[in-house]
């Protein structure tokens, strides 16, 4: 009696067994499964996700060279077109110089007053120029010996000519002692050598095509005569015309 309950026993605790071991491995292979499916569609995502990377990669590499081909066609027929055209400075010369007072008695101060006459014509036959800013002033050896005075902005068209009336002056401006001394020698000697200058903003206009802002740079020698050799013209009290004609250097 004893033998058959052992036997008994032992089968089933062999057939519980079993049945722990089938649904161990039944639980073990049920997350397994589940994970190759997870890992394929996150295989499949990252695929999906490099796919539409590729495709603005290219898309924004297009536009680059794009904008690059556009600008430089651009570009190049600027050029094409500003080498037929063959662009000129403008050209100006100083046509007058009337002295209202030209005082140098207070030891290095000037004190000066100037009426000047500048002609501009614009040589190109298909180019217009722009003035946007054109400051005009007196120097005495490369030092500035009077203020400031602005021409209105104005438009030159093709072949044109403007004519412009500055007044330019200074009052106590002082001078740098060694330059009052040359200035004193050569108004004692009768003839003094100053320079009218402009500094101006310019833009050239081809058809409906308007440059940028190039810088204009201009000097004209005057020379200004006292005393018996003067060869100025007296106007009335204190003032002197001189007639220069001086044709100026441009740059730009």
């Amino acid at each position: 009696m004893i033998l058959p309950y052992h036997f008994k026993t032992l089968k089933y605790q062999t057939s519980n067994s079993s049945l722990f071991s089938l649904h161990s491995s039944l639980l073990s292979s049920f997350p397994h499964k589940t994970s190759v499916r997870n890992i394929s569609t996150l295989t499949m995502s990252v695929k999906e996700c490099h796919h539409h990377k590729g495709k603005k990669h290219k898309l924004w590499r297009r536009i680059f060279w794009g904008i690059v081909i556009f600008a430089f066609i651009v570009l190049l027929t600027v050029l094409i077109i500003w080498a037929i055209l063959k662009p000129s400075k403008p050209t100006f010369i100083l046509q007058d110089v009337t002295v209202y007072g030209f005082n140098a008695t207070i030891p290095n101060f000037l004190t000066s007053s100037f009426q000047v006459t500048l002609s501009s014509r614009n040589p190109n036959d298909k180019i217009g120029v722009y003035y946007d800013r054109l400051d005009t002033y007196v120097t005495y050896r490369n030092q500035q010996v009077t203020y400031r005075t602005s021409i209105p902005p104005s438009y030159q068209g093709h072949k044109e000519e403007d004519v412009w009336s500055p007044f330019v002056f200074g009052t106590n401006v002082p001078v740098a002692p060694f330059n009052f001394v040359g200035l004193s020698q050569d108004q004692t000697n009768g003839n003094v050598l100053v320079l009218v200058k402009i500094d101006g903003k310019v833009r050239w206009k081809v058809g409906t095509f308007v440059s940028g802002h190039y810088n204009l740079y201009v000097r004209c020698p005057a020379f200004i005569t006292f005393g018996p050799q003067s060869t100025g013209i007296a106007l009335g009290k204190n003032a002197v015309k001189y007639q220069l004609v001086q044709r100026c250097t441009v740059g730009v």
